[in-house]
């Protein structure tokens, strides 16, 4: 009982407590937020190369392969999407991820190029 009456004494005395009574807060999307709603179908580790494009269609861009100097860095290629950026190594899916940031996002936004 005293916990709830110290957080609601806390949320009273709180910079907020103006904008939280007058529903005024503002909200964010946070990162953590956006990857937990990627878009659905994101291409599954292991597949290859021809499998993204017979499910997903050609990419925009195919950018130029990086790495590969050593045996032990394989070269990575990347393959450009609408809504996400798949990354190859070996020919294999490794990595998909949503490339495009909400404006009202917090967080980290995809490099410009």
């Amino acid at each position: 009982m005293l916990r709830h009456s110290l957080c609601a004494a806390v949320l009273l005395l709180s910079p907020l407590a103006p904008a939280l009574a007058a529903g005024q807060a503002q909200t964010e999307t946070l990162l953590i937020d956006r990857i937990r709603q990627e878009p659905a179908g994101l291409p599954a580790h292991g597949l290859t190369m021809a499998q993204v494009e017979a499910r997903h269609g050609a990419p925009q861009e195919r950018l130029a392969p990086v790495g590969g100097q050593k045996r032990a860095w394989p070269a990575i290629q990347r393959w450009v999407y609408p809504e996400f950026t798949v990354y190859f190594a070996h020919g294999r899916v490794v990595d998909a991820v949503a490339n495009r940031a909400s404006p009202d996002e917090t967080g980290p936004r995809p490099a410009t190029r």
